[in-house]
């Protein structure tokens, strides 16, 4: 049986304007069926919309953030936003929203909001790091 890696996850490219998220819970997917593990997924740029409590896509298309919070939550993966991207990009989650006095919060569960020190964490443990850009 082949040596069984660990991963860290890190999608950069928006749900429903690139492939990113889909083709990285497609490998996500395959990898954990392989034996592998994933240590985290950290969402960057437009990465985070995948983090939106928000999202409400027409009902003939498939619901990515739901579809991969519902991955995280029953492999129980870690799911990151980071800080910055998300803020940028009007996704808070309850600490923000009080620190910035919003008028809510819509960060999807189990997602967190951190810093890039998760993403070097990521680099520093996990045996391999992949990348799901938007492509431009």
């Amino acid at each position: 049986m082949p040596e069984s890696l660990s991963y860290t996850l890190v999608i950069t490219g928006a749900p429903w304007a690139t492939q990113a998220p889909q083709t990285a819970l497609s490998l996500a997917s395959a990898l954990l069926q392989a034996g592998h593990q994933i240590d985290r997924v950290f969402l960057y740029g437009d990465g985070v919309h995948l983090a939106s409590a928000l999202s409400a896509p027409p009902s003939d298309e498939q619901h990515w953030p739901r579809l991969w919070s519902e991955f995280l939550a029953e492999h129980h993966i870690g799911g990151v936003a980071c800080i910055a991207s998300a803020l940028r990009r009007g996704i808070v989650d309850q600490a923000e929203q009080a620190r910035y006095e919003l008028a809510a919060n819509n960060l999807r569960a189990p997602f967190e909001i951190a810093g890039l020190g998760e993403w070097v964490d990521g680099n520093l443990k996990s045996d391999r790091v992949l990348y799901f850009h938007g492509g431009h």
